[in-house]
């Protein structure tokens, strides 16, 4: 089974150097590739002269995360992909696990290790933690992150499951099963696009699987933290494109609840003196509604007769039942 580690930069010199020595060390089995965003730092440059024994593709413009992705995939040969952010140390022997849980099951498509904290390692990452899942109203929740609860990591995840989605931080696909979906939408740009593949790659019947037993330690936030009203656009718009894209049942009605949660968080932001914030749902929601007719030619449903959801709101689990742990639901 030929990996492929593939990293995705953009102006990240400081992250090459600092992360990059990790990965060459501990992932003797794969090729390593470093794919530049169109940098405008000497990141090229400096990979060439530092690290020759990666593999260098760059492409021609920043088309984010999702287009960087499809762009340079189509030049690497691979049964598997790992796409990694620049910000995340790996670990000695982190492929073995993982490459096993493909080798005994032919139908998991999509493989995501523990994901926890590089700045305090007892923690899970809010990026991932140790795999996701949705809400019926879209919502994406990991075990070891609700929200901003962020858990301690005891080994109560150290196990091997089925998820829904798994993190674009570190996520493992299969070559055949990312060509097939045509890989990430690009209209995405960056943030929640990993959901929608795997949302994808499920309602075709392949399995997304969390593998506790190989840990990653993730900075996050590298690209746009969470203070950044940009990555508020980006989450709360294509959160409603993934629900439009791939929910079955009665998705218009579940788009009309959503919209008003959005709106009560929109107040929340207000509240807060959180002014960029609000703005920025109010431009996610009219961004939404001029990209709902290409959305819904792109609903593609053939496999997903089931629930997409284990739990209707996490939104009222969360700030009214106030359970803060994914064990708790």
């Amino acid at each position: 089974m030929k990996i492929a580690v593939v990293i995705l930069n953009w102006n990240g010199k400081a992250l090459l150097e600092q992360f990059l020595p990790s990965v060459i060390t501990h992932s003797k089995p794969a090729t390593v590739y470093v794919v530049d965003n169109a940098s405008t730092d000497d990141s090229v440059t400096f990979l060439k002269q530092h690290f020759p024994q990666v593999q260098c593709i760059q492409n021609k413009t920043n088309g984010g995360y999702a287009k960087g992705y499809n762009d340079a995939l189509k030049h690497v040969d691979a049964d598997v992909f790992c796409l990694l952010n620049s910000d995340v140390e790996v670990t000695p022997n982190w492929l073995s696990s993982i490459i096993s849980t493909f080798k005994e099951d032919t139908n998991v498509a999509i493989v995501q290790p523990k994901i926890l904290d590089f700045k305090n390692k007892v923690f899970f990452e809010y990026a991932g933690a140790a795999g996701g899942f949705i809400d019926k109203y879209g919502y994406p929740y990991c075990r070891g992150r609700i929200f901003d609860t962020i858990e301690e990591d005891h080994g109560q995840y150290d196990d091997i499951s089925n998820i829904f989605w798994a993190s674009g931080a570190c996520l493992f696909i299969r070559k055949h099963v990312f060509v097939e979906l045509e890989g990430f939408d690009a209209s995405f740009f960056a943030h929640m696009e990993e959901i929608d593949l795997c949302w994808r790659a499920r309602n075709k019947g392949y399995k997304i699987m969390y593998n506790g037993h190989t840990t990653v330690y993730h900075v996050g936030g590298a690209t746009l933290n969470n203070l950044n009203p940009k990555k508020t656009f980006l989450n709360f718009r294509n959160s409603l494109f993934t629900l439009v894209k791939n929910a079955n049942g009665p998705i218009f009605a579940v788009i009309l609840v959503r919209l008003i949660l959005d709106g009560i968080a929109g107040i929340k932001f207000l509240m807060a003196f959180k002014g960029r914030h609000f703005i920025a749902i109010i431009k996610a929601h009219f961004s939404f509604y001029k990209h709902l007719p290409s959305l819904i030619k792109k609903r593609n449903i053939t496999y997903g007769a089931t629930n997409y959801y284990d739990m209707r709101s996490v939104v009222w689990n969360y700030f009214i039942s106030k359970k803060r742990f994914y064990k708790s639901f």
